[in-house]
């Protein structure tokens, strides 16, 4: 067991030769329905003052989240990536996804003014 395994639990030291450690589950989640999504829009400043929509609160797997990332992206015909659980499209595009995510069943709305 290497020291960068930050899974384990309540063990620090063994001397039994059979020893297993037991971790956390570590899997990640299964994505939600649509329907059972609770989205929300917010718009955000870079830096350097340029604007970007940042949608939270997606429960899934990256691979259904950066799906999604990319139909958003494809539709508003913009850039933008999954980052931390939260998917950022460039510009101020909050109208546009909120009625996307509409149309494809998720519980979305604005946020954040």
């Amino acid at each position: 067991m290497s020291k960068k395994d930050k899974n384990r639990i309540n063990v620090v030291y063994s001397t039994n030769p059979d020893f297993k450690f037991e971790t956390d589950g570590g899997g990640e989640t299964q994505t939600l329905p649509p329907a059972q999504q609770n989205l929300k829009v917010y718009l955000d400043r870079l830096g350097g003052g340029k604007m970007l929509s940042r949608i939270t609160g997606f429960i899934g797997t990256n691979n259904d989240l950066e799906a999604l990332t990319k139909t958003l992206k494809q539709k508003c015909g913009v850039g933008g990536n999954a980052k931390n659980g939260d998917i950022l499209i460039q510009g101020d595009n909050r109208d546009k996804i909120v009625l996307l995510l509409s149309a494809e069943g998720y519980k979305v709305k604005k946020a954040g003014g």
